[in-house]
């Protein structure tokens, strides 16, 4: 016997698709950015508190910066200059927080993402 959905009930899925159909694109990206830099910022050890040093994962961050500057660079000319420029600055942050938290830093251009953005020094 199949079970039939009530004729009043609201398909969980559907309701997504029409939330997320109401979100302009320049928001989902910047919202996408915000949590990368988020999660790279804890990886470089930027975290609040006494365990931040314990989330130290510098290629957990490399990988997390490097997405970033893809959607950064790739999304920029969309997304508008505001936006655009908020979050080049936020990147080129995440960026030298990488270079200062590694003991052996990468070559001009070779850092995280700076194929994409080129040198941060």
């Amino acid at each position: 016997m199949q079970s039939q959905t009530p004729p009043d009930a609201v398909d969980p899925g559907a309701l997504a698709a029409r939330d997320i159909a109401d979100v302009p694109a320049a928001e989902l990206i910047t919202t996408t950015a915000v949590h990368l830099m988020s999660a790279a910022a804890v990886k470089c050890g930027l975290a609040e508190g006494p365990d931040a040093a314990d989330h130290l994962d510098l290629a957990e961050a490399r990988i997390l910066i490097t997405a970033l500057a893809g959607l950064v660079v790739t999304s920029a000319p969309d997304i508008g200059g505001q936006h655009a420029r908020s979050l080049r600055d936020g990147l080129r942050s995440l960026q030298l927080a990488f270079r200062e938290a590694s003991d052996v830093p990468d070559e001009p251009g070779k850092g995280p993402g700076e194929r994409l953005t080129g040198s941060v020094v």
